[in-house]
């Protein structure tokens, strides 16, 4: 009978959590760990992971790689490579400890790193000299051209950890609650379509955005081409990989508003904007049109970060679930209530957000160094806001 009650439950795929403070402040890792691990139910132990901004802050301008390697000739090849493309000016082994339940984990290893334009590296990169550029080209030679390599993340003063197993292994075996961070998101996996393998768990990142998601991108194949065009390279075998770069392209490069990205990734249906004013309908015609390559299908819930925010998003139809709570200068994002409680048992504020709504929190201007702001009006104070389309 048990196993029957078992079966009956709907847990809906995979588990997320994230928490950011508006003024900065660091968020121990034990409350993150105890945010996913109340939904430990919605993983099969195939894959965890954590990404936590502001942990390297007397190297906070340095790019953070963050590497992950199946041998050690592998890392030799990255040490290589890194020695004639960048400044290194500081490496070590990521730490880590003996796990109960993981074996044969692959070798960890960060370093912290400015690009270099000279030698050999300034004929390489002559097209551009934007130092953001450079490490995602960086990053993409480096996982397509080493063999085991793989570069996990690579933002500033930031970080990944991810692997196959549990939530309480993966934190456990990153040591997860040594670590302090104003803005914390985690993953517990339950993989369908895709390898449950190291570099197939979630987080996925590029610079310092980080992607945590529940579903499935049933527009993998079509975001994998766009991507290509303007070249990323997809070699983690997880669709959700195409969102990182997605996010990268959309805000970054293209220079749209957080706001906007969203729309191009979760739009309105075209019954939707026919019904819309003048000019939400021309701004969502607009998207749709020149980003239609970018929409994502399939059901979805994202948490994404970056170095001054956290965003959380649905799918247009929400078959995904995702919950948000605030209390004080601090606002949660979680698959369920239950995650968000065991943390903070009394907020002041509990919504869910409606389909394609995104949630979306900046730090408050000026509380961390290399801020990022990519909201509409750049600059000003943002508190947690609810946003369907900008404006």
């Amino acid at each position: 009978m048990e196993f029957l009650r078992g079966l009956s439950k709907d847990i809906s795929g995979c588990g997320l959590s994230g928490v950011i403070h508006r003024k900065g402040e660091l968020i121990p890792g034990e409350i993150i760990i105890k945010s996913i691990c109340c939904q430990e139910e919605r993983g099969n132990g195939l894959g965890a992971g954590f990404a936590a901004y502001g942990i390297y802050p007397d190297l906070a301008d340095y790019y953070a790689l963050h590497v992950m390697a199946d041998h050690r000739k592998a890392l030799e090849d990255v040490e290589e490579l890194l020695a004639h493309r960048t400044y290194i000016t500081h490496e070590e082994p990521i730490p880590t400890r003996r796990t109960p339940g993981i074996e044969d984990p692959p070798l960890f290893k960060r370093y912290f790193v400015k690009p270099k334009y000279e030698g050999e590296a300034r004929e390489l990169c002559a097209d551009t000299e934007d130092e953001d550029d450079y490490m995602v080209s960086l990053v993409m030679e480096i996982n397509t051209k080493i063999d085991g390599a793989y570069v996990i993340s690579s933002g500033k003063n930031m970080g990944a950890f991810k692997g196959v197993g549990f939530p309480h292994q993966i934190a456990e075996f990153f040591r997860i609650e040594e670590y302090k961070a104003y803005i914390w998101t985690a993953h517990n996996r339950f993989p369908t379509n895709t390898p449950g393998w190291w570099g197939g768990a979630h987080p996925f990142t590029i610079l310092d955005w980080s992607i945590v998601h529940n579903g499935e991108i049933s527009s993998y194949g079509t975001n994998r081409r766009y991507l290509e065009m303007f070249g990323y390279h997809c070699t983690l075998l997880t669709d959700t990989e195409v969102v990182a770069y997605l996010l990268d392209l959309l805000i970054r490069r293209h220079r749209l508003p957080v706001e906007v990205a969203c729309l191009a990734l979760a739009p309105p249906f075209w019954e939707e904007i026919d019904r819309m004013p003048e000019e939400e309908r021309e701004l969502c015609t607009a998207v749709r049109a020149v980003y239609g390559g970018a929409m994502l299908n399939g059901p979805f819930a994202i948490l994404f970060a970056y170095n001054g925010g956290l965003v959380g998003l649905n799918d247009r139809v929400k078959l995904r679930p995702l919950v948000a709570a605030e209390k004080g200068d601090l606002v949660y994002m979680a698959s369920e209530e239950a995650a968000i409680r065991a943390i903070c048992p009394d907020p002041d504020r509990v919504w869910a957000p409606k389909a394609g709504e995104p949630v979306i929190v900046e730090l408050e201007p000026g509380v961390i160094p290399n801020q990022r702001s990519y909201l509409r009006g750049q600059g000003k104070r943002t508190e947690a806001s609810v946003c369907r389309y900008p404006g």
